[in-house]
Order: structure tokens, then sequence, then C-alpha cells
């Protein structure tokens, strides 16, 4: 014991020396001896609190407050070594501070009690965060325990509570924002529902309301209480806000407590005032306390519900007693007028509803006020905006809001009624029975249904509805509904009887009192008109019109009764004007007059006046009278739509007249007339389907009705043949232009349809390659025209369709005989002016004399006769139109081109004629378009003409005028072809080309654009490619175009030419052949591709037209030397005649196939510099092979041999006429000739070692020589020839066939089937693909297979895919010994035996 109290002392004194080693070191030997020693701890901790070891000093000081709890030295060590840590331990701070002043209050010692509560609160201030500090300042709350021991020497618990919610709040507030803030940012969130989840989830945890309660429970200002009741109402409003509405109803019963008491205490808190005026749930405006109102509109006199309060209150309608003693505005110095004008009550309610925050209530009150001024649209508007703000206001407070919400949507559905009736009506109704369902005696819903009811002539329903709201309410206004219901009814007496009843008990106090009356005695006036139909009766001015007059008279703005009146004056009393002022007068004053409105516009239209017309259609439209309501027994209303139709129409608004036809015909589906408008309007804006669906529905409605439509039954057709016109369907609209002009045969308008169709029909035929219905549609067209020129000989339109179709017979020059040339004159003679004709004459020489010569030769027409008709037609157009010079511009640009086609068809050889030199009708061209520009300088296709016809004679020009042509319209594929065109022929390759490439990419079906582009390529040295282009210009050309056939068929000749291989596939001859042949029909064609076609006709096999061809080829060259000598000529002739000659030779007239060859040689025998080397020598050669055959099919062996040998040596030995020779030698039959034929093959084979028909015709030689050693070096040849590629199809098979017959001569008997089969295999293997392998092994074996397969190779190698002929393929067929493939080998190849032979019953 000694020694632990001299330890404690030599503790105390180390501590007081500062010798804080020593302290803990005597410290800790005392507390080894007694280790619950109290002081030892404390000299520990304080020694180690001075050597900053703060864990272990705080540890020795919680061991001496355990040994001894109430000893105020460890506390105050404790706080000590707390308060060097700063905020580190405020918490453990706060325990020990509160444990330290309980120690001082138990000794009584206030001062150091409170001296430590101030220090911990400033220093928690000073170091401790926001939470910190709401929890220090717990102790001085009068829940602590020191708050009755320090009261009056700290703060007074107010402002501690309100310190606490300032900290709470503002937590709150960052818990929030930062929680939002987290959560805004996960996937699918959204902003508004993640707020409201936050705030619910703080606001329901928050002790703020308690602070707020506490805050006014202790605080002793009146000022600050209130303050803090309107935190507190506002912290619970908005807690309800965002609780669910399972949880809203004990929150909602705390804020109505807390708003009606601050009402109650007449506090000027605005949540509060409207919280108990918005919550109240009433159906009646009466159950709301005048009181409270009044007090509302007084203290808040800026509000905006507050101005419709005031508004309302003091008007007519108010269900509040007026407050006659007002007092002055509080602070506002000047007295508040006893009450406001109309105007100002409502001008205030506007302003007021219009404000923020919205009120439901505000709106209510509004949409009742609007009511009450009969603004229906207006009230309607308000009333759903009020039912939106209660809808939220609902569910903010979780109350249902019934009653409220039944009252806005009867105000809502009365205005329905009225408001555009009946369009709103199934809203309306939907309305009333909702209320109806809930409240079956709800007066205005009975009301309001049989209003409805009423307008959709129920009247039964409408009576017996009004009658059960007479049941609870005897307002007159329903009784004289009800009344006016059975009138409707058809009981006028009992209806005239009740209304006449209502007169007496009505007084005209004010408007809304007139206005009833007003229509009481107007429908008792209808009442009487109606009792007595006679027309005495209604024309008696003390009947009806006396009653009418005495309803205007009452008020003069009530519109039926102008109507009944108009009625009256323009039906009875013959009075026009006065009935037309009435129906202004009752339209002007109501949209809904219909009858009125039908009227006028009648009457409007009669006069044309078409723009008043449309504003009253329109008016009509938008009162929603038009169409009723579904359900209702009233029929629709389709007229203002039609008329808005042919009004749209008539401006050229198409696309709204397709729309108002439309709406007209959903009325009314059998509208004959809105069909065929809306048939135009869909012609009119290019939608031709649909208009042709609507012409068929208006015939279709014409003739399933009885109606007799008179005159206008016609057009429907008209249109419906215009339709087809437009849609190139001409055929059917010529037949319904013929069937209109049936009925209407003077029908101007559709004669000239008639007329420009059939050449429209003629140009269509010509594009088609259909020239005969073409020159047939053009004489129809003529016998149209004479028709027309007997009654309107003076119409722009007939001379240019006389004109065009002229123009047509150049286009099929075959048929220039059907012509009627008598027509034409005596059309252009018929009342015509001798100098119209003169236009131009002096330049293009086509006049009066041209007129004259126009006359029927033995031959027919003649093409010169064609085009000056033409021109003499458009000469007459311009003449025509000389009033106006959109048509004049048209005639001459019509003039220039017909000019132009006389050029390209009747000028001059442009050889004979000097470089930019024209011809008459080049200039005349020239002219008119020169003339059609300063017409009309801004149209494009005026421009490109002129460019057209001035690329030659003057380039400068051309390309002015076609750049301008794209200036005006960049988008024109013609006019870039034709500025290509021009680049082209000025050598600018590079422009040209970019030309063509714009105008392929404007159109690129457009074929002369890739015709361009193939001239260019072809002028660039690439064949192939221009080629390709000319083929693709053709199958995209319609068949008027001569150039693309010319270029097409020559192109593909010389593609023909330079490939060898594919000068056997028919099928690349035929396009180009019919595309010669066509161009036969359409004009004069020269020599060369009339040679070119005979030609092809060759390659064809069509040999007799090949013989005409080069006939008539050579009979033109022939008369073109005669004339001119030329060289060129007469090198044209003998090629012309060495084509002939093998053209007969082909076709089994060998003798004239010798004279031909003959003449070919007699003509060619002298070589000059103008021959072509080439061509001269394959013109001898051809000539002499062509003789050699004739004379070797005539017998005549030698001539033939003759000719072989000079074609053999001026070919210098070429193997295929050693070949032939070599036949024709062994056809002769002498030894001699046989041995020469057996040296000219050896020398043949030395000389040309792969010349397979050599090898092959030796072989055959040496078998019938039976000359084995020639057969074997035969076969070896040929077993090494048939494995090369060069080898074709053809040549593999006769290789075979050799083959084969070498294996089965030198074999016996027995093996030779076998080495054939071997030989045919072999075929197989070599090309399997070819049939003449498998044909060969079908004939040798007796299995199915090989001739199937036979079959299906041949199948495959015929054109386009091969170059197999019919007679392979009828081979093939015939093959198979089945019936099918026999008939079908007798179909293919006819002239062959095989398929016949499979047919035959022993072969089956």
């Amino acid at each position: 014991m000694s020694a632990t109290k001299a330890a404690l002392k030599a503790a105390k004194a180390a501590l007081d020396a500062h010798k804080y080693e020593e302290a803990i070191e005597q410290a800790q030997r005392a507390l080894a001896a007694d280790p619950q020693n109290y002081h030892a701890n404390v000299f520990l901790g304080l020694g180690l609190d001075k050597q900053d070891k703060y864990y272990e000093s705080a540890k020795a000081y919680n061991a001496a407050i355990r040994i001894k709890n109430n000893d105020a030295l460890a506390w105050q060590g404790l706080i000590t070594l707390y308060e060097k840590q700063a905020g580190k331990y405020i918490d453990e701070y706060q325990e020990a501070a509160v444990h330290l002043a309980e120690i001082f209050m138990e000794v009584d010692d206030k001062h150091r009690c409170q001296s430590v509560v101030d220090k911990f609160t400033g220093f928690v201030k000073k170091h401790g965060t926001r939470t910190q500090c709401r929890r220090a300042l717990d102790i001085l709350l009068p829940t602590s325990s020191l708050y009755d021991y320090l009261e009056g020497r700290i703060p007074h618990p107010a402002s501690t509570y309100i310190k606490i919610a300032e900290v709470v709040l503002a937590e709150e507030k960052e818990k929030i924002n930062k929680e939002i803030g987290e959560r805004r940012t996960r996937l699918g969130a959204k902003i508004g529902q993640v707020t409201a989840e936050v705030k619910r989830e703080v606001l329901e945890g928050s002790d703020l309301e308690n602070l707020y309660k506490n805050v006014i429970d202790w605080t002793p200002d009146d000022e600050i209480r209130r303050q803090y009741e309107e935190k507190l109402l506002q912290r619970a409003y908005d807690t309800l806000v965002v609780l669910p509405t399972s949880r809203k109803a004990q929150k909602r019963q705390q804020v109505e407590n807390l708003a009606r008491g601050l009402v109650i205490l007449k506090h000027p808190f605005a949540l509060a005032w409207r919280t108990t005026l918005e919550w109240k749930d009433s159906e009646c405006l009466e159950d709301w306390d005048a009181g409270i109102l009044r007090e509302y509109v007084e203290f808040f006199p800026e509000d905006g519900l507050c101005k419709v309060l005031r508004a309302y209150m003091e008007s007519e309608i108010s269900p509040f007693p007026l407050q006659q003693n007002r007092e002055k505005a509080e602070g506002a110095g000047e007295e508040v007028s006893q009450l406001m004008t109309a105007e100002d009550r409502v001008l205030m309610m506007i302003e007021g509803v219009q404000e923020n925050p919205p009120s439901a209530l505000a709106h209510r009150l509004m949409g009742d006020f609007y009511l009450y001024l009969n603004e229906y649209e207006s009230a309607a508007e308000i009333a759903r905006k009020g039912k939106n703000i209660l809808t939220i206001e609902a569910q903010i407070s979780g109350l249902s809001m019934e009653h409220n919400l039944d009252a806005i949507n009867i105000i809502l559905a009365t205005a329905l009624v009225q408001y555009q009736s009946p369009r709103n009506h199934p809203e309306a109704r939907a309305l009333f029975d909702g209320i109806l369902r809930r409240k079956p005696a709800n007066t205005s819903a009975l009301v309001g249904i049989g209003l409805i009811l009423e307008d959709e002539m129920d009247y039964t329903g409408a009576i017996d509805f009004l009658s059960r709201a007479l049941k609870r309410n005897t307002d007159l206004k329903v009784k004289a509904e009800a009344a006016w219901c059975k009138a409707l009814n058809g009981d006028y007496q009992a209806g005239l009887k009740e209304l006449e009843s209502c007169l007496p008990a009505l007084k005209e106090s004010d408007m809304r009192t007139r206005e009833l009356k007003s229509q009481i005695l107007y429908r008792i006036g209808e009442c009487i008109w109606n009792l007595d139909t006679s027309k005495i009766a209604r024309k008696d001015r003390k009947g009806a019109y006396e009653w009418y007059l005495s309803s205007l008279q009452t008020n003069m703005t009530f519109a039926p009764a102008y109507t009944s009146l108009g009625i009256y004056y323009a039906d009875y009393a013959r009075d026009r004007k006065r009935a037309r002022k009435c129906f202004q007068k009752a339209f002007e004053l109501s949209a809904s007059e219909i009858e009125a409105a039908e009227r006028l516009a009648k009457a409007f239209a009669d006069q044309g006046e078409w723009d008043l017309v449309e504003a009253v259609a329109q008016r009509v439209v938008e009162s929603g009278k038009v169409r009723p309501a579904p359900g209702s027994k009233r029929k629709g209303i389709s007229w203002p739509f039609a008329a808005l139709g042919v009004v749209q129409l008539n401006k050229q608004d198409y696309a709204k007249s397709i729309v108002s036809f439309q709406s007209a015909l959903r009325t009314s589906p059998d509208n004959y007339h809105c069909w065929v408008g809306l048939g135009e309007s869909y012609h009119n804006s290019g939608r031709y389907i649909a208009a042709t669906k609507a012409f068929e529905h208006a015939q279709a409605v014409e003739t399933s009705t009885e109606y007799d439509y008179g005159e206008s039954s016609w057009f429907s057709e008209y249109m419906l043949a215009n339709v087809k016109r437009e849609l190139g369907d001409y055929e059917e609209a010529i037949a319904g232009y013929e069937q209109v002009l049936s009925c209407k045969p003077f029908e101007f308008g559709v004669s000239i349809a008639l007329l420009q169709s059939l050449v429209d029909d003629a140009w269509r035929n010509v594009e088609l390659g259909f020239f005969g219905r073409a020159a047939k549609s053009t004489t129809r067209a003529f016998e149209v025209a004479k028709a027309i020129a007997d009654k309107r000989p003076n119409a722009f339109n007939l001379w240019k369709a006389v004109g065009d179709a002229c123009s047509i017979f150049s286009w099929v020059q075959a048929y220039m005989k059907d012509l009627p040339v008598h027509h034409v004159r005596a059309l252009l003679q018929d009342d015509a002016d001798t100098q119209t004709y003169q236009l131009l004459a002096d330049i293009d020489g086509i006049g009066i004399d041209a007129l004259q010569s126009l006359s029927i030769s033995k031959d027919g027409a003649t093409l010169s006769q064609c085009l000056n008709a033409a021109i003499l037609s458009h000469k007459r157009a311009i003449h025509t139109s000389a009033n106006d010079l959109h048509a004049q511009a048209v005639a001459w640009y019509n003039l220039g081109w017909a000019e132009h086609r006389g050029h390209i068809c009747l000028g001059v050889d442009d050889k004979i004629l000097p470089k930019k030199k024209a011809s008459r009708y080049l200039k005349a061209s020239v002219q008119c378009f020169k003339r059609a520009i300063e017409l009309e300088a801004g149209n494009s296709e005026f421009w490109n003409s002129l460019g057209v016809v001035t690329t030659q004679i003057n380039p400068k020009v051309a390309q002015h005028a076609l750049v301008r042509s794209l200036f005006l319209n960049s988008k024109s594929a013609r006019v870039w072809a034709n500025l290509g065109t021009f680049y082209l022929l000025q050598k600018d390759y590079q422009l040209a080309n970019d030309a063509f490439a714009r105008a392929q990419s404007a159109d690129p079906t457009y074929a002369h654009a890739w015709l361009g582009q193939g001239l260019l390529a072809h002028s660039l040295g690439e064949a192939k490619e221009a080629q390709n282009l000319y083929a693709h210009a053709f199958e995209i050309a319609d068949s008027a175009s001569h150039i693309t056939k010319r270029q097409y068929a020559s192109s593909t000749f010389d593609q023909l030419v330079s490939a060898p291989t594919s000068s056997n596939n028919v099928t690349s001859v035929l396009q180009p052949l019919f595309a010669l042949q066509q161009l036969r029909f359409q004009a004069s064609v020269e020599a060369p591709y009339q040679h070119l076609s005979s030609l092809f006709s060759e390659r064809v096999g069509s040999y007799s037209d090949a013989i005409s061809s080069l006939q008539s080829v050579c009979s033109t060259v022939e008369t073109k030397y005669e004339v001119c000598e030329s060289t060129s000529a007469l090198l044209r002739f003998v090629q012309a005649k060495a084509d002939l000659a093998r053209a007969q030779l082909a076709g089994g007239d060998y003798t004239s196939a010798v004279e031909s060859a003959e003449t070919t040689l007699d003509l060619s025998a002298e070589e000059t510099e103008a021959h072509d080397p080439t061509v001269h020598r394959k013109c001898r050669l051809s000539a002499h092979l062509t003789a050699g055959l004739a004379h070797y099919y005539n017998g005549l062996m030698d001539p033939a041999i003759e000719m072989f040998r000079i074609a053999l040596e001026e070919t210098d030995g070429d193997p295929d006429i050693v070949c032939l020779l070599a036949q024709v030698l062994w056809a002769k039959g002498g030894e001699e000739e046989r041995n020469v034929a057996r040296e000219q093959l050896f020398d043949c084979v030395e000389k040309y070692p792969g010349h397979i028909n050599a090898i092959t015709l030796l072989g055959v030689i040496a078998m019938l020589d039976h000359d084995q050693a020639t057969i074997d070096a035969v076969t070896a040849d040929l077993q090494a020839l048939r494995t090369q590629d060069a080898v074709d199809a053809q040549q593999q098979r006769t290789v075979g066939e050799v083959l084969a017959a070498i294996a089965s001569l030198g074999s016996t008997e027995s093996d030779r089937g076998s080495a054939e089969i071997s030989e045919a295999t072999t075929a197989v293997m070599l090309a399997p693909s070819q049939p003449h392998g498998w044909n060969q092994l079908a004939r040798l074996s007796e299995e199915a297979y090989p001739a199937d397969m036979a079959l299906l190779t041949a199948i495959k190698a015929v054109p386009p895919r091969g170059l197999l002929d019919a007679e392979d393929l009828c081979e093939a067929y015939a093959g198979t010994n089945r019936v099918g493939d026999a008939q079908r080998a007798v179909l293919v190849a006819p002239w062959k035996v095989h398929g016949w032979e499979a047919l035959s019953p022993e072969q089956n």
C-alpha cells in the first residue's frame, strides 16, 4: 500500500515537473500494485496525453471512469483529450460533456455545468458536421436531463427548435438533390418519377413536422407561431403530394385541420384558404360559406381565384346575396365601386382564370358564367381545363371530388349540346349518362339528354326525359322545350296549347326572358304553319306570319324567325328581295340556319358569285350541323361540301376539292354530281386511276336510279373518256367519245377530244410499231376533222391535229397510199383565205400552188404531198390563233417541226449542198422557231428546237439556244442529248460525253442519250462498247426512231462478221433483221441498209426476201450509176451482184446464180485504185465459188472445176477451196480427176496440217480406196485434233463420225459393234455437253439412257444458249422412241423424216 502511495506521489511530482515519461512509469508501477487505483489511471492518462499518445490515454481515462464514475477529474481529462483531436471524437465528446455536466449538477455547481455545455456546443459548432451540430443542440432541449437545472441560463427552446429545424431542412434538401442526381442516371429512369420517389422517402422519414410543432408550442411570439404554422401546413401538403393514394387519408386530414385552423384565425396564408375552398366537394355553389369567400377576396385581392369570385358574386347568377356595405380596400386608399359592369366582370374573370396557380373552382364559376352568356364554345373549353385541374387536385388530395366533377361535367355537356351541334352530342350524352347512373334525378342531365334527343329527332324520348325533369323543376324553359318536342313529334295542337300556356308567365324583365318569349312566339307560329298547310292559310298574314313578326319584335336577333319569314316571302309572297334579306339576316345571326344558308348559296351560285358561295358553305361546315351524331335519325347534309368542292374545282385547288367531294359522298353516297366532281378533281390532279373509279361509280349511280339527270348525264362518259386518254388507253377513249357524240353530235369539245385521241392513238401505234393501225387511226381522224370543220373551221386544235395527222404518214411511208388527199384538200380549202397559206412561201416555196397540187395520182399520195399538207395545216393553225399569243407561239413551233420534217424527208442530199448550206425547209424552220421564241421566250422547248435546226448551219446560235433551253429546264434529257450530239459534231468528245451522261441521269429510258454515247464510243474506236450501247438504245427505244435501228443493225452485222463463231446463231440476227424490216415500212430505205437487210435474211435462210432485196438494190444502184457513172456506184453494184448470185444459189436458181456471178466477174475483172483490195478479192472469190457450185448443181463439172481452179489461184491455195475442188473432181468420177483430188488434198494437209475438213475428206477417200496407210495417218491426226480447244461442236461431230466409220471398216464382223461404241463413248468423253456423241451412242446401244442424255444436252444446246439447229434437236427427240418426243420432233422440224419415222406404228 505504501508502495502504491509512493508511486502516486512520484507520478504527481513528475507531472508537475513535466517529466511525463517518469510519470507514466510511476503510474504504471502503481497500477501494477493496485489495478483498481483511480488516481493512477488518471495520472497515466494525463502522462500519455502529454506524450500525444491519445489512444492509450483514452484507455487510461476510461479505466479510471469505470472505477469511479462520479468523479469529474477523469471526465475532464477525457474531454481535454477529445478537444485536442478537433472533430474526430465529437460523439464521444458529447457523451463525456453530458456526464460531466450532470456531475456538476449533482454538486449544484451551475456555473461549471453551464460552462461545460457552452464549451461543448461552441466546439461542435466549430468542428462538427451539420448532423453533429443538430445532435449537440439536443442537450439544450426540454427533453434533456440538464434543461430543468440550466433553464434560464441556456437559449429558449423555441430558438433551439428553430435552429434544429433549419439544420434538418438543409440536410433534407442536400439528400434529395444527391439522390435525384444518382438515380436519374439509371436505365429507364424518369425525372418526375425519380423526384417523387426520393421526396416520398425523405419526407416520410423526416422529423421536421414535429420540430415545427415544438416551435409552435414553445414560442411566445404569435408572429413566429403563425409563420411556423404556415411551414407546418406547407410541409404536410408537400408530403401529401408525394404519398401514394392508399396512404393519403391521414395526412389529408392533417392538412385539412391545419388549413381550417388558419382560416378560422383569418390568417392570410393562401394555401390554407385555397385548400379549404378547392377541396370542398359539393354540387351546388350555395354550399360554400359566403363569408369565407368574401374574406378570401379581401385577403388576396390580386389572386386569380379572388378576381373570379369577386366578379361572379356580383353577377346576376350569383347564389350569394350582395354585400351592400362595401368597406374600403385595406391599404388601397380608395373605395371599390359598388357594382361592376357586365363587361368588366367578364374581363376580370378571364384575367383571373388565366393566372397561376390554376383553380378548379375558378374554372367552374367561369364555365357557369359562360353558359349564362350563351358562349358555349368558351364554356366547353373552360370546362375541359377545369376537369383536368380537378383531376390533378383529386390525385394530390386523394379525394374523389365526385360532386365537383359532376358539376363541371354538367357545364361541359350542356355547352356541347349547343356548340357545333350535333357533332359533340355523343360526348355530351356520355357525360349526362354517367351522371344519371349515380344521380338518376339530376335535372340538368335530364334536360340535356332531352335536348340531344330532340336534335336527333327522337322526339318521344326527348318528351320522356323533359317530363321527368319537369317533375323536379317547373322551369318555363324546360316546359316550353317539352311542348315543342310534342309539336315536332306531330302533335302540333297539343304543342300549340302548351306553348300558349307559357306566355302569361313570361315577363320581359331581362334579355334572357325576352329570348325565351321570342322563341315561344316563333314556335307557336311554326305550329300554326304546320297545322294548316294549304297555300291560302300560309299566305294569310294573320296566321303564322303574324307570330313570326311578334317573335322578331320581342327579340330582333332570333335567327329562326328570319328563316321562316324568308320562306314565306320566297314561296308565298313572291318577294325575292325581302326573302333574300331575311335569309341573309338569319344566316348572319346563326350558322345553324341550314335552310337559309342553302337558299342563299343557290342564289349566289345562280349569279356566279362563287366567293360568297364558298363563304356560306364554309360557315355551315364549321357550324358542325352538317354531320349527324352516330345513331341519330337526322340525315346528314352534303350540299355545303359539294358547293365547296365546286368552288375549289373552279379555283384549281384540286387537293381541297377532292376532300370536299369525298366528305359530301360520305353523307350522300348516291349523289351523281358529287361523283362527277370527285372524278374531275382526280383527273385534273393527275390521279387517273382514282378518277376512272369515280366516273365509273357515277355511271353506276346514274343507271341504278330512276332520276333523270338531263343533259348532264353524258358528262361522266366524256370525262371518263378523257381519263382513258390520259392513261394512254386510246381505244376506250375513242369509244367513249363516240358514245357521247351519238347523243350529243354537235358538241365541239367532244369532237375535238375525239380528233386529238385519234391522232394520239396513231402516234402511239407508230411508237409501238403498229404502222397499219396508225394509218387507220389517221384516216379516221380526217373524217372527224371534216365534220368539225363544217361547224367550226377556225379552231386552232383542229388544224394542229390535221397537221399532225398528215405528218404521221411521213413516219409510215409504206401506207402513204392510204392518205385521203382529196379529204385533206377539201379541208384546207374550206372557208380559207388564200393569203393564209402564203406565209413563208417565199422561203419554203409552199403556198397556194402547193394546195392546188394536192391531187390523187394513180400511184396514190406522195411523200411531198403528205408533208406539204402538214405544213399548210400548221400555217392555217397560225392564222386561226391570231388572238391567242400562247396558241400562236405553239402554232409557229409546230410549223417549225413540220418544215424540219420536210427537210429530213425531202431535202437535197447533203453531199450536193455545200457545207453550212441550208435547204429551203430548214430555212423556214429556223424562222418559225425564232418567231415562236419572240412570242414566248420562256419556253425551253422552243429554244431546244432552234438549237436542233441550227446545229449544222450556225453552231454558235445552236449552242446558245441549247444552253438557254437547259437554263430554263435543266432536267430535260432530250435537250442534254441534243447538246451532246452538237458537241459530238464539233468533235469535242469530253463535253459530248458529259452531256450524254447528264441526259442518261435525267431520264435513263431516253434511248437517244445511249445512242449518242454509242456514237461517241464508235468515234473513239471502241467498237465493242459502241455495239453494246446501240443494243441498249434499240431495246429501250420506241419504233418511231430510225437511227437506233440503223446503228443497231449495222453494228450487229459488223460484230457478226468479226466473230465467225457466232455466224450460225440465228437469234443474234433476228432482232436487227426485224428492225430493218420495220424501217422499210417507215421510210424509203437507203440502198446500203436494204443491202444489209438482205444479208441478214440470207443468214436466217429467208432467201426469197434476200433475192428480192438485192434485186431492188441492184436496180437502184444501176439507175444511180447510169446518172452519175461514179466508181463508187459501180463497186456497190458489183458487191450487190455477188451477194445476189450467192442468194440465188442458196435459193436453187442455179442459172440466175451463174449469170449474176459472171456479171460480177466481168465488172470486177480490172482492179482500179478506187477498189478496196480486200473487198475486191472477196467479191471475186464469192463469184467464182458461187459460179462453180451453180455449175456443179447444174451437172456441168468442167465449168465448175474451172471456176474452183481460178478461185484457188486467186486465193493462193485456200484449204476450203481445195476441199470444194476435191469434192467436185471426185464427183466427176474419172480416175485422173480423182488422182488430182488426192494430190490436192495431200498438198493441202501438208500445207495446213490442222485443217480438219481436208483431213476428214482425205480419210473418207482413203476408206473408199481401202488405203490403210492413209487411214492410219488420218486416224492419228484426227485423234490428236479432236482434243484441241479450237475444234467447235460441228467439227467434233464430223471427226467422230469419220473415226466411227474407220473403226467400223477396220474391224471384223464380231468386233464391229464394240469398236463403234468405243468411238461413241470417246466422243461423249471429249464433249459430254454436246448431243452428237450421245446420239451416236444411242443408235449403237439398246439402252434408253444415252438417248435421254442426247435429248437433255440437245435442249441445252439450242439458241440462245447454244448453236444447235432444229434438225439436230428433232433427231434427239426422235431417238428416245417415245410418242410424246416423236410429236415434238415433228413440231420442231416437220421436214425431217426422223420424227415421222418415230411416230410410225412399226417403230412404236
